[in-house]
């Protein structure tokens, strides 16, 4: 349950901030113009959409920690036998950074009304994606071209699905990306296309957050961290 608790914690304290950045302590009934003019907008001033995602997100991520929290649970037990961690998990680690970087640059060139830096971004997010997706793919082959296959040990079987489960969040991010991208070159509105920019780049953000946790926690290192959350809060 302390993997659980820090996770969290984590993702309050993110999500918190972010909620102040997005301008959710400001005070509507102090602004000035006509009402219903801004439709997508709750009171907050924050977009609808962008509340609606990071609820999603909040979901998604306690059901990491839930993973992470079973993870440590089943690793005691005797039959735990951890698999070597392939060396392309860094490199894909990387081509994600990248990947989060991209759309953060879209954001800001979405912002200066810049579209050709905006599509520029967009596209190599988009490629950057698809080769993190390939590098995972090549990762997963060469372990069970060395014999760590899902149903060996329970090790293998957790690796397997958490980094799939991640992976699936991925794959449903590339068809916002996807949607985002064509829009680009298509009849979105600049304030559209700003706030499509926005949200791609808030979940991509934050699932380079999560593979970051989950790598740290296949790597045998979260262990440790935890120990220090312990000692800190004691």
């Amino acid at each position: 349950m302390s993997v659980v608790l820090v996770f969290l914690l984590v993702i309050a304290g993110i999500a918190g901030w972010w909620l102040l950045n997005q301008g959710v302590m400001s005070k509507p009934w102090l602004e000035h113009g006509p009402a219903g003019a801004l439709p997508e907008i709750d009171v907050t001033g924050m977009p609808t959409a962008k509340i609606g995602l990071g609820v999603f997100l909040a979901v998604v991520g306690c059901l990491f920690a839930l993973f992470a929290s079973a993870y440590f649970m089943r690793m005691e037990l005797s039959d735990w036998q951890p698999l070597p961690i392939p060396r392309l998990l860094w490199l894909n680690t990387g081509v994600l950074v990248l990947s989060s970087v991209a759309l953060q640059c879209a954001v800001v060139a979405a912002r200066r009304g810049q579209i050709d830096m905006v599509r520029l971004g967009l596209v190599t997010s988009g490629f950057t994606t698809l080769a993190f997706l390939a590098g995972q793919l090549a990762a997963w082959r060469e372990l069970s071209a060395s014999g760590y296959l899902l149903v060996s040990n329970p090790a293998n079987s957790f690796f397997y699905m958490i980094t799939g489960m991640h992976g699936l969040h991925i794959v449903g991010g590339l068809v916002a990306l996807a949607r985002t991208t064509a829009g680009a070159w298509g009849k979105y509105s600049p304030d559209r296309l700003r706030l499509s920019v926005e949200l791609c780049a808030m979940y991509w953000h934050f699932l380079l957050f999560v593979w970051l946790a989950v790598f740290v926690l296949l790597a045998g290192w979260a262990a440790d961290f935890i120990d220090i959350c312990r000692q800190l809060l004691t």
